[in-house]
């Protein structure tokens, strides 16, 4: 529940709870409540009314600032939600609220993260910049902001034209309930964004050259729609899309590549690999090198060896770490969890790093899905040391060479393993096999890769992520909405929106890249693209 209260005066009922700036520029009496925007970074002493910038052309390696004018600090602004707190808890529970408008439609509302921005500048600062956009990349909060602004409508709204930019801020804190505060700053610019003029050779459906793997569909599908989507890949409406590959009835309907990638393009595709490893485990399984997944951690290693060794750890099951729902204190949503990825990669020896994590105790009572990538390359220690010849070889053998897959890049762990968290790079209509083999139940050209026990359990709903959304075996469950139809999909997924989606009820494989690595926009465009013009398209 969302309470909106009325602000009090700053200077009447409530007594200010911290000490914080004074107000000692005239610019800043004179702007209380105003955003101010700006292209350059003029230092507050010299900053003039006269400086804020009016309109402003978004356009690449560009910047936009905002300097923000208050009456008060953040924290005393907050202390009027909820008196009886204290400054630390008002910190840690509150921020900013930000609401960006174009041309008077309110396009996006984020509550900031209480992490953003430290306790010291939330309870002394009474003005403050941040960019929105930095040709440098300058770490700020401000961007991650405006690029989720822009993930969730701000792209689409800022189409091609003149547009009215307006942002307003207003502070929030959350307790047991969320509580808003009145507006205490906003301004507004003038946006003019460059028409971005499209080779019409970009736009027409890309014929597909003859190829041996795949035999070529004749079946019809709406070139309009795939037209209009290629369009908004050339106009960068979609950004950085570098392939588009659909399988209908087993055979190549759509091959298409943009941004300078090619039929022989290694796309990395980050996390997709781990899909992959949860193939390989399913071999081994059928090839008897590993009992089943109920198989515990206590049977490869003596985990007392390593660091935070608890009795829990002995009974983790190689399930566990399949379905993301280990009870390892680790998770990748979290950049404080111990065990996040980012945590893992500069260490020497991540499997160590995993294995030495402590035990989350909630998660041992009441098992819950967490994003965990360092469990799913101790799934590939794993099989490493029980597979012949090793997992590289091994996968090379009994998945790719089957499935005629020749051209591929494997990253490696510090101990020279193929990486099993991500980053298998292989060209598009190689990732579309592997889509198809799990269509096709494990079977691929008269051999049975995979147990269509193993495909069955590996596309269930293991584990539920939130409301229609749920992890199998490493890959993804969800049900895209397009023209009042339910389209259910199995997925691997990876940063930026790399995914290969294997309808359920549909005889439908789509594989999309992309390198719009760590954007807000990377999956959220891919959704759109797949609701409002793939299925459509080829569904009819």
């Amino acid at each position: 529940m969302i309470a909106f209260l009325m602000a009090l005066s700053v200077s009447g009922q409530t007594t200010d709870l911290v000490k914080c700036d004074s107000i000692v520029y005239p610019v800043h009496r004179e702007s209380i409540g105003k955003i101010a925007f700006m292209e350059q970074i003029i230092p507050i002493e010299n900053f003039k009314e006269t400086d804020f910038l009016t309109s402003f052309e978004l356009k690449e390696k560009t910047d936009l600032h905002i300097r923000v004018f208050l009456g008060n600090s953040l924290t005393n602004y907050l202390h009027l939600l909820a008196p009886q707190l204290t400054a630390d808890e008002l910190t840690k529970n509150g921020n900013y609220q930000f609401t960006f408008w174009v041309d008077g439609q309110q396009i996006y509302v984020e509550n900031l993260h209480y992490g953003a921005g430290s306790p010291h500048s939330k309870n002394q600062s009474t003005v403050f910049r941040v960019p929105l956009i930095s040709s440098t990349n300058e770490d700020s909060w401000g961007r991650f902001l405006w690029n989720r602004f822009l993930g969730n409508g701000g792209q689409e709204a800022l189409s091609s034209g003149d547009h009215l930019l307006k942002i307003a801020i207003r502070p929030y804190l959350k307790t047991n309930e969320v509580l808003t505060g009145n507006i205490i700053a906003q301004g507004q610019i003038k946006i003019s964004v460059p028409e971005i003029k499209v080779n019409e050779n970009q736009v027409r459906v890309q014929p597909i050259k003859p190829l041996k793997d795949w035999q070529i569909s004749t079946e019809k599908f709406d070139t309009a729609k795939i037209e209009a989507l290629n369009r908004k890949i050339a106009a960068q409406t979609f950004k950085d899309i570098t392939s588009i590959v659909v399988i209908k009835n087993g055979q190549l309907l759509i091959e298409a590549y943009f941004n300078g990638a090619n039929r022989n393009t290694l796309h990395d595709t980050r996390s997709v690999g781990k899909s992959f490893t949860s193939t390989v485990l399913g071999i081994s399984i059928k090839d008897g090198h590993l009992k089943n997944e109920m198989q515990m951690l206590h049977e490869f290693y003596n985990l007392k060896t390593f660091k935070n060794y608890s009795p829990e750890k002995d009974s983790i099951t190689l399930k566990s770490l399949l379905t993301m729902s280990s009870p390892f204190d680790g998770s990748d949503m979290n950049q404080e969890s111990p065990g996040n990825e980012e945590k893992m990669y500069p260490t020497k020896n991540w499997v160590a790093f995993t294995l030495g994590l402590s035990i989350d105790k909630t998660k041992v009572a009441v098992p819950r899905w967490d994003y965990f990538t360092a469990g799913v390359v101790v799934l590939g220690d794993i099989l490493h040391k029980s597979v012949p010849n090793g997992l590289e070889k091994y996968a090379d053998k009994n998945l790719f060479q089957p499935l005629g897959i020749t051209k591929y890049k494997w990253q490696f762990t510090p101990q020279k393993v193929a990486n099993t968290a991500g980053s298998l790079q292989m060209r598009s209509i190689d990732y579309a096999k592997f889509g198809q083999l799990y269509k096709n139940k494990g079977h691929w050209n008269g051999n049975q890769i995979l147990t269509q026990a193993w495909v069955a359990k590996s596309l269930s709903r293991q584990m539920t992520i939130a409301d229609g959304e749920y992890y199998g075996y490493l890959f993804w469950n969800k049900t895209y909405r397009s023209e009042d139809k339910n389209y259910e999909v199995y997925y691997a997924s990876g940063n930026g929106g790399n995914t290969i989606l294997i309808f359920k009820d549909q005889p439908v494989v789509v594989v999309i890249t992309s390198t719009a690595y760590t954007t807000p926009y990377g999956h959220k465009q891919v959704d759109k693209m797949m609701q409002d013009y793939l299925i459509p398209a080829i569904t009819k």
